[in-house]
């Protein structure tokens, strides 16, 4: 029998979440409003080769579509965590509030530590379940 506990739902909505907000994220924003081109120019105002706008659209889409699809998401998860830390790094000369000029680093670094909570805890689910040899198998009660 599935152990179906509030953790456990815990755990689907906080993927669900991260995975929706990086994929529209990346594609509304980066795609719809500043485009692509100026994705690549504020990149490249701030130091970054533009190639890195490229970069970090392909990851938030790709690991957006690992989180709501349940692909490796303690992987996809880690996978995102450089571009959180990138983007909190890019706003910190904006002081900490995410609603000053330009944003804060308050939203991009709490996006990291939500990316950081989701790559542990599904790593943890990924290990308990790996030592399964039935098929009922449960993970561990929290």
């Amino acid at each position: 029998m599935a152990n179906f506990s509030p953790a456990y739902f815990g755990r689907i909505l906080l993927r669900l979440t991260a995975g929706i907000a990086l994929l529209i994220h990346s594609l509304y924003l980066k795609v719809f409003v500043f485009t692509i081109s100026g994705t690549v120019a504020f990149f490249e105002s701030i130091g970054l080769p533009g190639f890195l706008a490229w970069v970090t659209l392909l990851v938030e889409i790709a690991t957006g579509v690992m989180l709501i699809f349940k692909i490796k998401p303690h992987i996809a998860a880690a996978a995102a965590i450089p571009v959180l830390l990138g983007a909190t790094w890019a706003h910190s000369g904006n002081g900490w509030l995410f609603s000053n000029t330009g944003g804060g680093w308050e939203y991009p670094l709490f996006w990291t530590m939500t990316l950081v909570s989701i790559a542990l805890t599904e790593w943890q689910a990924s290990k308990a379940l790996a030592g399964c040899e039935v098929e009922a198998c449960t993970l561990p009660k929290n």
